[in-house]
């Protein structure tokens, strides 16, 4: 039996416990080549037909464009991504094409396969040192308008990326819940057969 939330009871590989979603980043900037690193990682997940729907649009933080990408985030994310050494939003294709064609249908694994890249992406950066914080408080109109997404494409999220800040530097309720989270038992999610409530 597991005695901390962190602790397994069968061989998962380490990267996979080492990767956690903390909101205390360091202000230090992010090299493009490390940023292109964790792209690349990204393409490599699997996806139906490998049509390979994600898109990422990201912003360094001190770059151009951190401000208004900042912007678009819920005040409370962006109080602390204000922090990350980029922000990233990632966005998938709802529609497909079988190989050469073009004509198109609705895809239902877009979401899906797209947060296949994220997960990806979200470990290659623990191998390199970063985490990630990724998050749903986002105004999704107004980014989709600042960013110019065309409506076929749906905005899945955004991550905060960086290296780890001192907890102090968040607001006290927050500090409290900066360390890694645990997660349900296998017994409650995964069954052998039919559906269970």
């Amino acid at each position: 039996m597991a005695t901390s939330p962190r602790e397994v009871t069968r061989p998962v590989d380490p990267l996979i416990l080492e990767r956690w979603s903390p909101r205390a980043f360091d202000g230090s900037a992010i090299p493009q080549a490390d940023i292109d690193t964790l792209f690349d990682a990204a393409r490599w997940a699997p996806s139906a037909f490998n049509y390979q729907p994600w898109r990422f649009l990201y912003a360094h933080r001190d770059s151009a464009d951190w401000a208004r990408f900042l912007d678009l985030l819920f005040p409370f994310n962006q109080g602390w991504v204000q922090h990350a050494g980029a922000l990233v939003f990632v966005i998938s294709d709802r529609l497909m094409a079988a190989p050469g064609s073009e004509d198109y249908k609705p895809s239902h694994s877009h979401s899906f396969d797209a947060g296949a890249a994220w997960a990806t992406l979200a470990l290659q950066a623990t191998r390199l040192g970063y985490h990630t914080h990724a998050m749903t408080g986002v105004d999704f109109d107004k980014a989709r308008a600042e960013l110019a997404v065309p409506e076929r494409f749906r905005i899945e999220a955004a991550i905060a990326i960086g290296r780890q800040g001192d907890k102090a530097s968040l607001p006290e309720a927050l500090q409290a819940r900066e360390a890694p989270s645990g997660r349900h038992e296998i017994e409650t999610f995964a069954h052998q057969g039919n559906f269970i409530v």
